[in-house]
C-alpha cells in the first residue's frame, strides 16, 4: 500500500469518524456539506475518488480544517519526552508540544517542602488547573488556603491571589494552564512556562 493510499484511507476514517463523534446520520453530514448521502457514503467507504473541491465543504461541516483533515501522520513522533528542570523545592516537566492541545499548556510538578515560603502570591488573567498524583498540595488562594489531597483536583480563576505548596512532605501535581496562564508562567526570554514560584518577580500558578 502506497502512502498516498495510506493518507487516502486515513482521511476517510477521519470524515466517518468525526461524522459518528457528532452523532450525525449521513443524510445530516450531506445537508451540510451540500453532497448527497450516497457520494458521501462512497467517499467513507471508498467506492469513490476523493475530491478536493468535495474535502472542503466536508471539513466545514465537520468544524475542522482542510488542513487538518488531510495531515499525514505518517512521520508524527506521539511520544513526548520531558526533561526536567529543577530549582530549589521545585523540578517541573513540560507534557505538551509548544502549540499543541488547543493553546493549552501541560505540566508536571513535584514541590518539596524546601521550596521557599516567601514569594508574594501571584495574579494574571485566566483560570488554573491541577491534579494531585501524589502527596497533597496546599493551595493558598487569597485569603483561603485549601489542602487539596491525592487523586484530588482544583481549579480556579487566577485573578485570585494564588500559590501551590507542599503540605507535610513532597506533592506530584499535573497542572494546565491557559493561553494567559501560560504567558504568566514563563521564564523571560526562554519561551518555556515558568515552574510556579521560581522567582519572586513571577507569579505562582
Amino acid at each position: 500500500m502506497t502512502q498516498e493510499t495510506n493518507l487516502d484511507a486515513l482521511i476517510r476514517q477521519r470524515i466517518r469518524g468525526l461524522r459518528i463523534g457528532r452523532g450525525w446520520s449521513l443524510d445530516a453530514l450531506a445537508a451540510r456539506c451540500f453532497l448527497s448521502p450516497s457520494t458521501l457514503s462512497r467517499i467513507e467507504t471508498g467506492h469513490r475518488r476523493i475530491a478536493l473541491d468535495q474535502l472542503v465543504p466536508i471539513a466545514r461541516a465537520l468544524g475542522t480544517t482542510l488542513d487538518d483533515l488531510i495531515e499525514s501522520a505518517e512521520e508524527e513522533d506521539v511520544v513526548i519526552r520531558p526533561e526536567p528542570e529543577s530549582v530549589p523545592g521545585l523540578t517541573t516537566w513540560l507534557l505538551s508540544r509548544e502549540g499543541a492541545l488547543n493553546g493549552v499548556t501541560v505540566s508536571k510538578m513535584r514541590i518539596t517542602p524546601e521550596r521557599t515560603t516567601q514569594h508574594e502570591l501571584g495574579v494574571h488573567p485566566g483560570h488554573d488547573w491541577f491534579t494531585v498524583l501524589s502527596g497533597t498540595a496546599e493551595l493558598r488562594l487569597g485569603e483561603r488556603t485549601i489542602l487539596v489531597q491525592a487523586g484530588h483536583a482544583a481549579q480556579f480563576s487566577t485573578m485570585v491571589p494564588h500559590a501551590i505548596r507542599a503540605h507535610g512532605g513532597p506533592v506530584e501535581i499535573l497542572t494546565i494552564f491557559d493561553h494567559d496562564g501560560e504567558r504568566a508562567h514563563l521564564h523571560p526570554g526562554a519561551g518555556r512556562p515558568k515552574p510556579a514560584g521560581a522567582g519572586s518577580a513571577e507569579p505562582a500558578p
